[in-house]
């Protein structure tokens, strides 16, 4: 028995919308800025990713959209493990640099930084982020023009402090308020 759901679908119409009008709208889902790395010592490697999220919770994977080609993915396949940092809204530069092409590679581009070496993943976990996701590599898949990157939690730690999002293009510092709730009628 297959596990995929067969959908019917009716003849393609052609999308009369501008291009670029969806991708602006895109633009505007919120969320949070995570720098996936990967270990061990000798071939250390990081990258900013915004788009980390829960895909299963049993077994608990997360899923990692990368670009078409990441290097990333590739290591993250050859080593079978990476670690995930959820930025904190004070971690802006980490952020930023991390998503520069023109970073040093290897060891190098995390000089100056504080961080420690994960004991499963050998994967460098951020010093002062919200959140650290050890993970196992799951797998990787092709998606249009990025990579999805599942990765199974092995173990996961929280810290304190308030989110760094990437919304609208730009980074913000989060500031977490509950929303209203409708009054009762």
């Amino acid at each position: 028995m297959s596990t995929a759901t067969e959908v019917r679908r009716a003849p393609r119409r052609p999308v009369r919308q501008d291009p670029a009008q969806r991708r602006r709208a895109l633009y505007h889902l919120a969320s949070p800025v995570s720098v996936l790395t990967v270990g061990p010592e000798e071939r250390l490697h990081g990258t900013t990713a915004s788009t980390v999220t829960l895909v299963s919770r049993e077994p608990l994977l997360v899923g990692v959209v990368l670009r078409a080609g990441s290097s990333f993915a590739r290591l993250a396949a050859a080593e079978g493990r990476f670690a995930i940092n959820v930025l904190s809204d004070e971690q802006a530069e980490v952020a930023r640099h991390f998503a520069d092409s023109g970073r040093p590679d290897g060891s190098e581009q995390f000089a100056g930084l504080a961080w420690t070496a994960d004991s499963y993943a050998h994967a460098p976990l951020i010093a002062g982020a919200l959140a650290h996701y050890t993970c196992r590599f799951h797998s990787a898949h092709a998606a249009g023009d990025s990579e999805l990157l599942l990765g199974h939690v092995v173990r996961a730690r929280t810290g304190d402090g308030l989110p760094l999002f990437s919304y609208a293009g730009g980074l913000f510092a989060g500031s977490l308020r509950p929303a209203k709730e409708a009054a009762a009628s």
